[in-house]
């Protein structure tokens, strides 16, 4: 079990941390801040660069405590909340990622809640400071807050009048 939950924690962590290294530089194939701003600003956002970096600096920090195992129902929070906003911006689009859905986005929101809710293993920063078991309402508390604090990010940000590209 533990060299599943660490398997997990670092392919979704490290592609969660590349995901956000790809919105702020041009590493990784991204597009920098400006593709960043952009996307945003497609997906029928105010804001820019700032939106775009709080977006990217948030996937990274959230995947490196997610693939380190550490503070694992903050990195929950985070991912729920930038992926919430995912969600909103491909709802349109239907679940399946074919059709440019949420598929993926949800599938990103899950998984951490499913680490916080089983825990990170035994190798896990997490373990080794001795901050395990969570209780069972930190994931509860900390999913809930992350896609209320991405449902506000989308309400507080949208253009008004506008409808995202397609």
């Amino acid at each position: 079990m533990n060299t599943g939950l660490l398997i997990l924690r670092l392919v979704v962590g490290l592609l969660f941390a590349g995901h956000g290294i790809q919105k702020v530089s041009h590493r990784l194939g991204g597009h920098g801040l400006e593709g960043g701003a952009a996307e945003f600003r497609t997906g029928g956002f105010r804001g820019g660069r700032l939106t775009a970096a709080a977006a990217g600096l948030g996937q990274i920090a959230a995947g490196l405590l997610l693939s380190a195992g550490a503070l694992t129902p903050l990195a929950a929070t985070t991912a729920a909340g930038v992926m919430t906003v995912a969600v909103t911006v491909k709802w349109r689009n239907g679940l399946w990622v074919q059709n440019d859905g949420y598929e993926y986005p949800l599938v990103l929101m899950v998984l951490p809640a499913v680490l916080t809710l089983t825990g990170p293993g035994r190798w896990s920063v997490d373990q080794a400071v001795g901050v395990l078991p969570w209780a069972p309402w930190w994931t509860a508390a900390a999913v809930g807050l992350g896609v209320f604090s991405g449902l506000m990010t989308r309400v507080l940000l949208a253009r008004p009048g506008l409808v995202p590209e397609r």
